[in-house]
């Protein structure tokens, strides 16, 4: 039993080939071998380079210089007014357009807008717990004996702040320059570079402004050019404000060389889905200088900025042959061709003329019927003597017991 179940291990199978001499089947099936093999010669492997291991984990650092001078509420402002915050990061602000309201002092005053008018009291007890005022409502109706209605008192920075002013954005934002400094790594190859070509000099970086095909790898951008790189208008956008991103991608080939591995930049409108939205539109934030008189009571200058915003991101992958990805790749590309025998298969055995005459070649049906004659006959079969058997052997006979060949006995001979 044990040598039975060995032998039975060691064997091989293979299965039962019926070729089919259709022109059309022949050619559905060659046209899908054709089409699998071109799907993964171009798309997964010169496309997706699928013989390469990849590394998606970028490592970057980003820093940015806001440069240019602009007029605005008859002053001029430099950098150090309008961008926020100061520390050059890969997220700042350019303030392009200023409400400012002075001289701001502890205490109680009215607050601004027909919503907080009143007559009487129990009109401005119905916005005490309100968060969308300048203060916290006190529930007392104020009036200046003058006017029918009065406004409701607010506790907090008084006079409060009247944002329904409209002045003038700062029309010289166009010309503002930025300037990207940005180093990556990828860890696995541990590959570091930079935005800078290494042939770059500091007198081409002040002349240099990017341009997508001019001048592709310039890091100093003029904000003008971004927002019609994003077919933004400039004077809208500095009025009411938004957010702007810059993408810096890497894409990098590692079986080339490593010149080759450059950035490629991007701009879109990161908040295109609210431009046209009531509810929150633009992009804008307070922030307040504080002061004290000489007695040393506190004051402050309030302002409200709306702001250009704009988001450096990174994004990277590096890639570099290897031969395990390669291998798995290959034995799916072969695997796939297979897919052209199932699709030949479905149309023979149900949609061509002579699909029966197709199932009996490549299938055979066997019942349980036939499989007992089958054993009956073969129980027969064994129970026969046969030439070749003891039995039938005449004495005097040599058999081999290797071979199965027969010697005859020298009395039997021919004389």
């Amino acid at each position: 039993m044990v040598w039975g179940w060995v032998t039975d291990f060691f064997t091989y199978e293979t299965t039962k080939s019926v070729v089919v001499k259709s022109w059309s089947v022949g050619i559905i099936n060659r046209i899908v071998q054709v089409l699998i093999i071109a799907y993964f010669v171009g798309w997964v492997f010169i496309h997706e380079k699928a013989y390469q291991v990849s590394d998606t984990g970028i490592e970057s650092s980003v820093r940015t210089k806001v440069k240019g001078f602009g007029y605005h509420l008859d002053r001029l402002m430099d950098v150090a007014d309008y961008v926020s915050p100061q520390q050059g990061a890969d997220v700042f602000c350019i303030m392009t357009k200023l409400i400012i309201t002075e001289n701001q002092f502890q205490g109680k005053c009215g607050e601004n807008g027909k919503r907080y008018s009143c007559v009487t009291d129990d009109n401005c007890e119905k916005h005490i717990s309100s968060i969308l005022t300048n203060g916290k409502i006190t529930g007392v109706c104020l009036h200046d004996g003058v006017k029918p209605k009065g406004q409701c008192e607010v506790e907090g920075w008084c006079p409060v702040e009247n944002d329904s002013i409209n002045t003038e954005p700062m029309a010289d934002v166009e010309n503002f320059t930025i300037f990207i400094k940005n180093s990556i790594r990828f860890p696995l190859f541990n590959i570091t570079r930079g935005n800078f070509p290494s042939n770059m000099t500091s007198d081409d970086i002040k002349r240099c402004r990017y341009h997508p095909e001019n001048n592709p790898f310039c890091p100093i951008f003029a904000v003008g050019d971004i927002l019609k790189y994003i077919g933004q208008n400039v004077t809208i956008l500095a009025k009411q404000g938004g957010e702007v991103g810059i993408n810096i991608e890497w894409k990098c080939n590692l079986d080339w060389n490593i010149e080759y591995c450059v950035p490629k930049y991007s701009f879109t409108r990161l908040d295109a889905p609210f431009a046209k939205n009531d509810v929150s539109e633009g992009f804008n934030f307070r922030f307040a200088k504080y002061f004290k008189t000489e007695n040393g009571t506190e004051y402050r200058t309030l302002h409200k900025a709306f702001a250009i915003r704009f988001d450096v991101m990174v994004t990277g992958k590096a890639g570099k042959f290897d031969t395990v990805p390669t291998l798995i790749n290959l034995v799916a590309a072969f695997t796939s061709i297979g897919l052209g025998t199932v699709l030949c298969d479905l149309i023979l055995l149900n949609f061509l003329k002579g699909a029966d005459q197709y199932k009996a070649k490549k299938f055979e049906e066997v019942s349980e019927a036939q499989i007992e004659a089958e054993i009956e006959a073969e129980m027969e079969a064994s129970l026969a003597p046969s030439p070749s058997s003891p039995m039938s052997i005449k004495e005097g006979m040599k058999r081999s017991c290797d071979s199965g060949a027969h010697s005859l006995a020298t009395a039997d001979q021919p004389v």
